[in-house]
């Protein structure tokens, strides 16, 4: 393989980031039966797609010729990637943006047995056939004509996966927020049926008149905290629809069968109300 140089790698990064966009909006799209825009980033690329194919790439240097061991090695690394990738996404964003739960062979849905196989396929396909189509076209520019392409398309993908970051990190925040309200929502529940209890317990007793001022006390009590704690909820849902609704809403769409097994109920509900 030709020595490449670093804006070489970068343009080819670029490229397959946008070749795995095609594929995977097509195949989305196909199944959602409508046109979807799909991936983690809001531009037509996926860098999960050009990681792997960059990684194809160099690992299957040494075995190239040897199409069974290209296979293997090329198939091993990407799956490693796609699983190390999932992994580290998910316990950052608390969202699992692609799931093979319920797929033959998975592994912790971060992987599957057809994953890997396509992967497997993958690498002859981009070493043997696509590469070389591409490797062609991008020796041809000038070196000047390089460094531009990457110059102009560098800063648009920094800005974009910036950009798609800071929405998933909102989602996270959003989705731990509405999880910890609804916790405080069911043990100040809890302490009101504990409440109502101990004083029906008491005026049996005692007398109603005994404990009528102290109930009356607890009661007002927890019925402050349930209006303040609701006052936060609306505060979040307004902030939510009015700042953070379009990052959010468009995320959510370009990822469709996205789950969060952390916050699973919170988040079905989430996107039900974006969508």
């Amino acid at each position: 393989m030709t020595e490449y140089t670093l804006s070489q790698w970068l343009l080819f990064f670029y490229i397959y980031c946008f070749l795995g966009w095609v594929w995977e909006s097509a195949y989305v799209s196909v199944c959602e039966r409508k046109l979807v825009n799909r991936g983690f980033l809001k531009g037509p690329f996926l860098p999960i797609y050009g990681s792997g194919a960059i990684c194809i790439l160099v690992v299957t240097i040494p075995v190239r010729g040897n199409i069974p061991a290209m296979c293997i090695v090329g198939m091993v690394s990407a799956a490693v990637l796609e699983y190390v990738t999932g992994y580290v996404m998910e316990r950052l964003f608390r969202v699992r943006y692609w799931d093979y739960t319920g797929k033959f062979l998975n592994i912790n849905g971060y992987i599957c047995l057809s994953s890997v196989l396509c992967w497997g396929m993958m690498t002859l396909l981009v070493v043997d056939v696509i590469h070389v189509r591409i490797e062609h076209v991008v020796m041809l520019l000038s070196t000047q004509m390089v460094d531009l392409i990457v110059l102009i398309a560098t800063p648009l993908f920094t800005v974009d996966f910036v950009t798609s970051f800071i929405a998933a990190m909102r989602l996270r925040d959003i989705l731990i927020s509405k999880e910890r309200i609804t916790e405080e929502l069911k043990k100040l529940a809890e302490k009101k049926e504990e409440l109502e209890a101990a004083l029906e317990k008491a005026v049996a007793g005692k007398g109603e008149k005994a404990v009528a001022g102290k109930g009356d006390k607890a009661k007002e009590q927890i019925r402050q905290e349930l209006q303040e704690l609701y006052m936060t909820a609306g505060g979040m849902k307004q902030r939510l629809q009015i700042k953070y609704a379009k990052s959010i809403r468009g995320l959510l769409r370009r990822n469709p069968t996205a789950v969060s097994f952390k916050h699973k109920e919170t988040f079905a509900d989430l996107k039900r109300s974006m969508a």
